[in-house]
């Protein structure tokens, strides 16, 4: 069956014109999604810590900002954008004292309610509207007249108003422009964190990895192996972007499609399809939730910039550091 889909002309901001959406943090999707609600037309203050970095960037761009509870006071929609792992302290210590009944707690990420980070009371709304796309492309895309596709889901309806909430927010930050499609909270994180783990970040840095390393032992040049394995990866993502896999084919050489479409299934083979389930079910069980909360109470974000460091120092980083000088003058 095929997924639910609302378009802009399906969706109307007047059941939220007179709610006050007290957008939680200033960072990519905060500050992109509070200018872009503010510029539709709705009643915007932003919740910061005293002394945010974030705090006079917000004034400067026309945005009222309060300390997060003070934000939390005046709302009717806590919009929570602030990174995952320090979500549940930020509720503990200044939204949850605040939440007054038929309030509504909204997301970009399903985490914090579906592994129970969060746990909201009975009598608010629990809402999501998952942009899918980066933060500055979400304003950009807003002020060009379009927009970025969400996906968006309730996971709780105690005011019989959640769809016209999150509706009307995903049209607010454009949105609904392309469309948005029903989910769950369930289904966004576990989707997007393989997303994230087998394909767009983990698995094409780990393929880029070891294609560049399978030229440079065979006596390849590291600058020939970097154009070919990393830098033109570019030119053929924004094909499949555009166009789609099949589409994509049609664009390169003959030679390419034969070579990818006989090759392609060797390198992605059974070994690598057995290790994206075993991932998935990682996912799924929250055994990877509970490794990354013990890891992060552990380490903070140490945990992850030990790999960052490592990564650094790989040859294809050196070569590319020396090459994209040439290219590119920012």
């Amino acid at each position: 069956m095929p997924a639910k889909i609302w378009k802009d002309e399906e969706v109307s901001l007047d059941p939220i014109r007179e709610e006050v959406i007290a957008v939680i943090g200033y960072g990519s999707q905060g500050r992109a999604q509070a200018l872009n609600m503010k510029d539709s037309g709705l009643k915007v203050v932003v919740g910061l810590r005293k002394g945010s970095k974030s705090w006079g960037l917000a004034e400067k761009e026309g945005v009222r900002v309060l300390t997060v509870g003070e934000a939390v006071k005046e709302a009717t929609i806590v919009h929570i954008l602030i990174p995952d792992m320090v979500q549940s302290k930020v509720y503990k210590d200044e939204i949850e004292p605040n939440l007054k009944e038929g309030m509504a707690l909204s997301f970009a990420h399903g985490a914090a309610i579906h592994w129970g980070w969060i746990e909201p009371p009975a009598e608010v709304d629990v809402i999501m509207v998952a942009p899918k796309g980066p933060g500055p492309l979400v304003r950009e895309l807003y002020l060009e007249g379009f927009g970025v596709p969400s996906l968006v889901a309730v996971e709780q309806d105690y005011t019989k108003r959640a769809w016209d909430r999150v509706l009307g927010m995903a049209k607010a930050i454009g949105s609904t422009r392309p469309g948005v499609i029903k989910t769950t909270f369930k289904e966004e994180v576990e989707t997007d964190w393989f997303g994230e783990q087998v394909d767009l970040c983990g698995g094409v840095t780990s393929m880029i990895k070891a294609a560049f390393e399978t030229l440079v032992d065979a006596g390849y040049q590291p600058e020939v192996a970097y154009f070919e394995c990393l830098h033109e990866l570019k030119l053929i993502v924004d094909l499949i972007h555009r166009k789609g896999l099949s589409g994509m084919y049609e664009a390169v050489s003959e030679t390419a499609k034969y070579g990818g479409l006989t090759r392609g299934d060797r390198v992605i083979g059974p070994a690598s399809r057995a290790a994206m389930k075993a991932i998935l079910k990682e996912i799924q069980s929250g055994k990877f939730a509970r490794e990354w909360i013990e890891a992060y109470e552990k380490e903070g974000k140490e945990s992850f910039e030990k790999y960052i460091r490592e990564l650094k120092e790989h040859q294809i980083e050196k070569v590319g550091e020396r090459l994209r000088k040439l290219m590119w003058r920012d």
